[in-house]
């Protein structure tokens, strides 16, 4: 099982890597080439050193020196093919880095809603990170260590075997079996423990984002303390398969110095053998010796090379695998720009049921929203009034009917076109942790400065940014923290009114406010929504009482409909059930009827 396991992610890994090689075959076959040359350069060094201890036994001082000069000659030159491919490898491997980076960034932005909210932020974010630097470790290994070895102890044994057939014997034996017990315990003895640790490298990292992210929470119930209590819980398990894992590398250790070892006995004892019987001369010997060295010294590292490999192959593995994650949804074959003028939305008989649900939220559902119109929508959670606005975003596709706005079916349209023409104010507003002004002109970052604070003046927001120590200028933290609630709803506000968006929804925009706030929000907002298609998510039925239509959601459907007053005109109606319940506090009906 674990080599099929192995075998399954090597595949996958080399597989992803190569379609990155295909992209510049130029530099990678510089770099075979190199390889080749460096290798043969030492397998022969050993040899020259060998002729030169007889010429200079044999007092042959010609010969001696012209050896001397060959071997600085070859010297120098496996300096430069391996500073030629240290160059190579470090502009191939940057640019495979870069592109891993941005490409990998590209997938995750484009997976599916559910996707990230299933997801950590920090252990996706990990992923990347070390699958990025596990590609740098793949690299070293294979190009200036795994190959090369190979290479060299492929020549260094042929050589052997043409000048003496047992001594090339002994060493091919010892060399397979040395390779063979390097490469089986690691895929079966380290490589499990190795993805177990990697997993919870991911883990540690999750529930430390996790935390760090959610640190105001934290500190409102005094939980530092059990926040490190759950970290410990997770770091203890984190030491323990570590640990495993890296005393696996040390025994298999252990294993390759012992038949090192008797390599080394066996190279020896064999060498003194021939020079007994006259069959090898002074220079031989020392050709032996420098060989097993050469030999001993590349047989350790393509046992650490190779362990090296599986290790970025590890790495690389979650990253690996975004390449092969759908992603979330995709724009239609030919799909053009929708072109938005007055903004009417109609759902035409959609059906839809989120992914893994059992039973479909809306059944042949059909609404009409004329341009230009107010309209709230109410009921409990779940009854479908998020999902209303997500369809319309097209952040799921319907499974049946069709959306359209201004007649254009929003599944046949480009997705930037789509949200660039509906702007959101969410409940909790995320900001970037960069400037307020940044901030704003996020719908539009071509934006002017003057638009950027005209946007800010129709949101109202901008006399409290004039009173921040660096105005437009001033950082808001990571997800907004340095702003209050009413402040960040205020910044949301104005970057979707310089969006110019045509659509405006607003999804229980007022919900967390304190009621100054919520009342500047709302005067902010019926100055925005003037002229434009607005839709209101509301708990609180106070933001909705000036809407021009009112729709009451439950479990998918519309059960009521129509204005403020309509509905609580309704003796019986659900509508004005929950008014009561919620505004008056189960009243009279009489004084229902008179609000």
């Amino acid at each position: 099982m674990n080599e099929i396991l192995a075998t399954g992610m090597f595949r996958l890994v080399f597989g992803f890597c190569a379609r990155q090689w295909r992209r510049q075959p130029g530099r990678i076959g510089a770099m075979m080439a190199c390889m080749l040359v460096a290798a043969m350069i030492e397998a022969v060094t050993p040899l020259l050193f060998g002729r030169l201890v007889d010429a200079i036994a044999g007092a042959a001082l010609q010969m001696a020196v012209t050896l001397v000069l060959l071997v600085i000659g070859i010297g120098v030159l496996l300096l430069l093919v391996r500073y030629i491919n240290i160059v190579q490898l470090t502009t191939s491997t940057l640019t495979v880095m870069q592109s891993m980076v941005e490409e990998g960034f590209h997938r995750v932005q484009r997976f599916s809603t559910d996707w990230h909210a299933s997801t950590f932020g920090g252990a996706t974010v990990r992923a990347i990170t070390r699958g990025v630097w596990g590609y740098d470790a793949l690299g070293d290994a294979l190009i200036l260590g795994f190959f090369p070895a190979i290479v060299l102890l492929v020549a260094v044994t042929g050589l052997l075997t043409w000048h003496w057939p047992a001594m090339g014997a002994a060493v091919g034996i010892g060399v397979i079996l040395y390779l063979a017990l390097a490469v089986s315990m690691t895929l079966i003895y380290i490589t499990p423990a190795a993805r177990r640790s990697n997993a919870f490298d991911s883990k540690l990292s999750g529930t430390l984002a996790d935390a760090i992210t959610c640190n105001p929470v934290v500190k409102a119930f005094a939980a530092e303390g059990r926040e490190e209590t759950r970290l410990s819980e997770v770091t203890r398990q984190w030491y323990r398969l570590v640990r495993t894992s890296w005393l696996r590398y040390a025994l298999t250790n252990i294993g390759q110095s012992f038949i090192a070892l008797a390599m080394q006995a066996g190279i020896l004892a064999i060498g003194l053998w021939l020079w007994r019987a006259g069959r090898a001369t002074p220079g031989d010997i020392a050709y032996l010796v420098t060989t097993f060295t050469l030999l001993q010294g590349y047989l350790r590292e393509v046992a650490n090379h190779f362990r090296s490999l599986l290790r970025a192959v590890s790495d690389l593995e979650e990253l690996a695998r975004f390449s092969q994650l759908p992603l979330g949804i995709m724009d239609a074959d030919g799909a053009g720009q929708i072109k938005v003028g007055a903004g009417r939305i109609t759902f035409d008989c959609v059906g839809f049921r989120y992914p893994n649900a059992l039973l479909p939220l809306y059944r042949d559902f059909s609404l009409d929203i004329p341009a230009g119109c107010r309209v709230g929508l109410v009921g409990a959670s779940g009854s479908g009034k998020s999902s209303f606005v997500k369809l319309i975003q097209r952040l799921y596709d319907v499974e049946s009917g069709r959306i359209l706005i201004d007649g254009q079916d929003i599944a046949l349209v480009t997705q930037r076109s789509l949200r660039s023409s509906v702007a959101v104010v969410p409940q909790d507003p995320v900001l970037f942790h960069r400037s307020i002004a940044e901030n704003i002109a996020y719908a539009r970052p071509d934006a002017p400065l003057a638009e950027i604070i005209a946007a800010a003046r129709r949101a109202h927001a901008h006399e409290f940014i004039e009173t921040l120590p660096q105005g437009y200028d001033t950082l808001v933290g990571e997800r907004g923290i340095k702003l209050s609630g009413g402040e960040r709803q205020r910044i949301a506000l104005a970057r979707a009114v310089l969006s110019e968006a045509r659509i405006l929804i607003f999804d229980e925009a007022t919900s967390s406010l304190d009621s100054v706030s919520e009342h500047l929000l709302q005067q902010a907002m019926e100055d925005v929504m003037e002229g434009r298609t607005t839709i209101i998510i509301a708990h609180r039925l106070s933001t909705v009482q000036r809407v021009d239509r009112i729709l009451l959601f439950d479990h998918g459907c519309i059960m009521e409909q129509g204005s403020h007053r309509q509905l609580l005109a309704k003796t019986d109606g659900l509508y004005r059930r929950l008014f009561a319940t919620q505004v008056l506090g189960l009243i009279g009906q009489d004084e229902i009827a008179a609000s």
